[in-house]
C-alpha cells in the first residue's frame, strides 16, 4: 500500500490501458494495410484487360506477317508486275504502261507478249516462232516461218535485219523461242539476241494497266 493506494492495482490499471493501446493500435494498422489492398475484381478485371491488350498485339503482328508473305506469294511466286520502259510494243504498249504477267506459265503460244531476261536485263516481246519452227528475215525487211510470209496485221512497221551475229535461216531446238517487238526499227530482241531459251521467260503478259488510267 503507498498512500491508501494498492500498488497493483496500479500495475493492473496500466497494463489493461497499454493494452488498449496497442489494441487500438493494430485496428488503424489493419484497416490502413486494408486501404493499400486494391479490390480483387478490379485485380482480376485490369490483369484481363492487360492480357487482352497483349493478344491483340499479337494478333495484329501475326496478321501482318500473314498479308506479307500472302503478298509476297501472289506477286514474288505466281505473278509480276513490271513497268514498260520504252516504246518497243507501241502501239500496244506503250511506255509508262504496267504490265502484269504470270510467272508459272509453262507452255507458251504464238503470239504471246512475255517478259524475257537477257544478261540480266528484262524486254518485252512477241513469240513469233516456238521450237521446231524455222525463221528467216528477208533483205526486203519481211519475216518468214517455215518458208510462208509471216502475217501481221495488227503490226505497222517493217522488220529490218540487224547486221550482228545471227545468221538466218534460224532454226529453233526444243524449249527455243524467237521473239520479236511490235516496233520493229531499234528494238532488242530476237533479230539482236538469237532465240530464246524457255527459262530465260519470266512470264506471260496478261493484264496491261494505262498510265493514264493509273
Amino acid at each position: 500500500m503507498f498512500g491508501g493506494i494498492d500498488e497493483k492495482d496500479v500495475w493492473r490499471k496500466l497494463d489493461e490501458l497499454q493494452e488498449e493501446y496497442q489494441n487500438v493500435y493494430d485496428a488503424k494498422g489493419t484497416a490502413k494495410e486494408a486501404e493499400d489492398i486494391d479490390d480483387p475484381g478490379e485485380v482480376i478485371k485490369n490483369k484481363r484487360k492487360k492480357l487482352f491488350q497483349k493478344e491483340e498485339i499479337i494478333i495484329f503482328f501475326e496478321r501482318l506477317i500473314f498479308l506479307a508473305a500472302l503478298v509476297y506469294i501472289i506477286f514474288g511466286v505466281i505473278f509480276g508486275i513490271t513497268p514498260m520502259k520504252n516504246k518497243d510494243m507501241s502501239p500496244k504498249i506503250n511506255a509508262g504502261d504496267l504490265m502484269l504477267f504470270y510467272r508459272l506459265e509453262n507452255n507458251f503460244s504464238i503470239r504471246d507478249v512475255v517478259i524475257f531476261e537477257k544478261d540480266g536485263v528484262s524486254y518485252t516481246g512477241r513469240i513469233i516462232a516456238k521450237d521446231g519452227d524455222t525463221v528467216e528475215i528477208t533483205n526486203e525487211a519481211e519475216v518468214k516461218v517455215n518458208g510462208s510470209l509471216l502475217a501481221e496485221n495488227d503490226i505497222y512497221y517493217s522488220t529490218p535485219m540487224y547486221d550482228n551475229n545471227v545468221s538466218y535461216p534460224v532454226t529453233l531446238r526444243e524449249n527455243q523461242y524467237f521473239i520479236l517487238c511490235d516496233y520493229r526499227e531499234g528494238a532488242k530482241d530476237s533479230r539482236y539476241f538469237g532465240a530464246v531459251e524457255m527459262e530465260e521467260i519470266k512470264g506471260k503478259v496478261i493484264t496491261i494497266i494505262r498510265k493514264n488510267e493509273l
